[in-house]
């Protein structure tokens, strides 16, 4: 995921409209992504007001083609991401593999992208560099991404379950996961250490998306369950705790489990990457 300096850095906005604070913001991200030695270029759905998923898609395969665009960055998030998969060229984006930057509901297009061409993508949110935590973030970006660190990916795991585990990490938020279930674009998870957080939703809801992901099989063929923020549910001390839930809803004692508070919706998270494998141990 390194780049170096005076790459070209490319903005995009697969999922929902930006907002007009998102958009007021974007100013001082390019500035920051200057600041940090990268040649940021935004593409044209981040200014449309309603484009269509067959627009943003294919935005995202000029990026892909553009030999120029050395990474992309999807500032969007919200619910409408897998309007654009259809119109994804795979067989391009796999001998373009660029890495996607995205979060929330960019867990739709980085899930994709790994089950059809075996690319790694991150899970990140670009706009945390001018965030409350803008400091670190930038300070983090710069180490990891420019330089030869991993400030960006250091993160604190809590074992619930379990001393260690290893594997390919799929995943992201839990709920525009699920939405890739029984499509073409779920990732094999057999042996993968599946990572899973969530902004909203309470115990029912959190407790339904277990559950389908237990119906689904996937609970009982995983290596490893890693948990970030669920950030509604851990604002109201929501009992028993999120990784309780996990627990009760995996039913395997073999199943190492762990958790962050460290990777989530938060503007100080961590980065996490996704179709790469990852090795943690007490």
């Amino acid at each position: 995921m390194r780049l170096c300096c005076n790459d070209m850095a490319a903005i995009t906005a697969c999922s929902n409209p930006l907002g007009e604070g998102a958009l007021k913001k974007l100013p001082d991200l390019l500035d920051r992504l200057r600041g940090l030695g990268l040649t940021p270029m935004v593409g044209e759905c981040v200014f449309g007001a309603h484009p269509t998923g067959r627009e943003r898609a294919e935005e995202l395969m000029k990026l892909y083609r553009d030999d120029r665009v050395r990474a992309i960055f999807d500032i969007s998030g919200g619910d409408l991401s897998n309007e654009v998969l259809e119109y994804l060229d795979f067989s391009v984006i796999k001998d373009h593999p660029k890495p996607f930057w995205g979060y929330s509901d960019l867990t739709v297009i980085l899930n994709a992208v790994y089950a059809k061409t075996g690319n790694a993508g991150c899970l990140y949110q670009i706009r945390n560099l001018i965030s409350a935590d803008a400091r670190r973030q930038t300070e983090a970006f710069r180490d990891t991404v420019l330089g030869d660190g991993r400030k960006l990916y250091d993160t604190k795991w809590d074992f619930i379950q379990g001393n260690c585990m290893e594997g390919i990490v799929v995943g992201g938020n839990i709920r525009c996961f699920l939405k890739l279930a029984g499509t073409q674009y779920f990732p094999d998870t057999r042996g993968k250490i599946l990572f899973l957080e969530s902004r909203s939703g309470r115990e029912p809801l959190i407790r339904a998306f277990f559950c389908q992901l237990r119906q689904m099989g996937v609970l009982a063929e995983i290596s490893g369950l890693l948990l970030g923020t669920f950030t509604e549910y851990e604002s109201i001390q929501g009992n028993p705790p999120v990784e309780e839930l996990a627990r009760m809803a995996a039913g395997r004692a073999d199943l190492p489990i762990a958790k962050t508070a460290q990777i989530g919706h938060g503007s100080d998270s961590r980065a996490l990457v996704i179709g790469d494998k990852l090795s943690i141990r007490v």
